[in-house]
């Protein structure tokens, strides 16, 4: 079984700048991709930032050239730096993985359970 462990986050006023990171545990053979979505109340997730299996970045069009997501194979950890945030980045931020579990390609896709970002203007 895999688990997601996420933490940082917090309260932040706009223009300044919080951390994120997810863990991975558990039997894990490799990393397909690893990255962080957020959601705010009555709206869909949307995709902040993921790091796919070759290690290119992909990032959300409203947080390009302000958030970086970084991917630690060897820990398993995904990281996000976001700076110069807005009160629109207030949201609850989910880490997600897509992950192998063995070399037969068994995979397993899941979520943390999010941690809240909130800016105040």
């Amino acid at each position: 079984q895999v688990q997601l462990v996420e933490s940082g986050g917090g309260s932040v006023q706009a223009g300044g700048s919080l951390g994120l990171s997810c863990a991975a545990s558990g039997s894990i053979f490799s990393i397909n991709d690893m990255g962080w979505y957020r959601q705010t109340s009555g709206e869909e997730r949307e995709l902040v930032a993921v790091v796919t299996g070759p290690g290119v970045p992909e990032y959300g069009n409203s947080v390009k050239g302000r958030f970086t997501v970084t991917l630690d194979n060897a820990k398993k950890t995904v990281s996000l730096h976001m700076s110069r945030l807005k009160p629109e980045d207030t949201a609850v931020y989910f880490c997600n993985a897509d992950v192998r579990l063995d070399s037969l390609g068994t995979t397993w896709h899941g979520w943390g359970q999010g941690t809240r970002v909130i800016v105040s203007s």
